[in-house]
């Protein structure tokens, strides 16, 4: 009897544990799909935003972008078919690339990134351009575009086939992938220059600039955060004032030193621009010999890491 007993509690354990597992499958699942879904509206979205600057903005004033965009509103131009039959048209090449080089999800969001920018420059298209001056299309343009770009790439995907070529010929060549990156739309916003005029090749510079920058703007934020490593042989009180003063999380990483081989507590923490000139100002305070190494951060990811105004 005691032994039956015992056979049917220790189901009952695995039974539970099972339904602890099955629990834990399908929050993850959950969280997956809504994860899923705002990734794909924020692609949609994203879309939207790139479209309206191109369409309303840079189009109207014969103005292009870098890259596949750019050589699709220049066929476009000539031919007089939809941009969106360009996008798609020199993009699928590129996108297989992707697929093969880099894998499916980027090019499944790609695909998709880019099935929706043509819609959306097919809808854009009859309105009205607000402006008619060239610097300040170009520099609106450049921002609304940026902005729609920086959230596509943010979230996975792409709308411009010369970059998947840049990381492969990044890794088959001396040549970088911004250096790549930097000859073809070089020779795309020159080839603009023929059938434009060399004054609105010279403004899709100018709009060029500011979209690469609003991207970078979107992806690594206004506020930037950087990750800091102090060496310094007062690392208790120098974590201890990082705490209280700038109310941070600080690490204690062990380290040796090469030559002496003393051993080292060395300060792991990360903080906002705004903070950096106090970090730095802590640091020195605490030990004048301090060494200090600080790096920007792409993301952050779990954590306790707050956004914090300095007073």
């Amino acid at each position: 009897m005691t032994e039956e007993i015992d056979y049917i509690h220790e189901k009952a354990e695995i039974l539970h544990e099972a339904g602890e597992k099955v629990t834990r499958t399908i929050k993850g699942k959950k969280k997956s799909i809504k994860e899923y879904i705002q990734k794909y509206v924020l692609l949609f979205v994203g879309a939207m935003i790139a479209a309206a600057g191109l369409e309303i903005f840079l189009i109207p004033n014969n103005i292009i972008d870098g890259g596949v965009v750019g050589i699709s509103i220049m066929g476009s131009y000539i031919t007089e078919l939809p941009l969106g039959i360009f996008l798609v048209a020199l993009n699928l090449p590129f996108v297989y690339l992707g697929y093969k080089q880099i894998g499916k999800s980027f090019a499944i969001a790609t695909i998709y990134s880019i099935i929706c920018l043509s819609m959306w420059t097919a809808y854009f298209r009859p309105i009205a351009q607000i402006t008619e001056d060239f610097f300040l299309a170009a520099i609106f343009g450049g921002i609304v575009t940026g902005l729609g770009v920086g959230i596509i790439i943010r979230n996975g995907g792409s709308l411009d086939g010369t970059e998947i070529v840049a990381i492969i010929l990044d890794k088959k060549t001396s040549f970088s992938v911004g250096e790549v990156v930097m000859f073809f739309n070089l020779f795309i916003l020159g080839s603009a220059g023929f059938l434009f005029g060399w004054d609105k090749s010279m403004y899709s510079l100018v709009a060029y600039f500011v979209i690469s920058k609003m991207i970078d703007v979107v992806i690594k934020g206004l506020d930037e955060s950087y990750a800091v490593m102090i060496i310094t042989d007062a690392a208790d009180d120098t974590a201890s004032a990082l705490m209280d003063r700038l109310g941070r999380g600080v690490t204690y990483l062990r380290g040796e030193g090469a030559y002496t081989g003393n051993p080292k507590k060395v300060i792991y923490c990360v903080v906002t621009r705004l903070e950096v000139d106090k970090l730095k100002e802590i640091a020195y305070e605490k030990d004048e010999n301090a060494f200090v190494t600080i790096n920007p951060v792409q993301e952050i990811i779990g954590g306790r890491f707050k956004k914090r105004s300095i007073h």
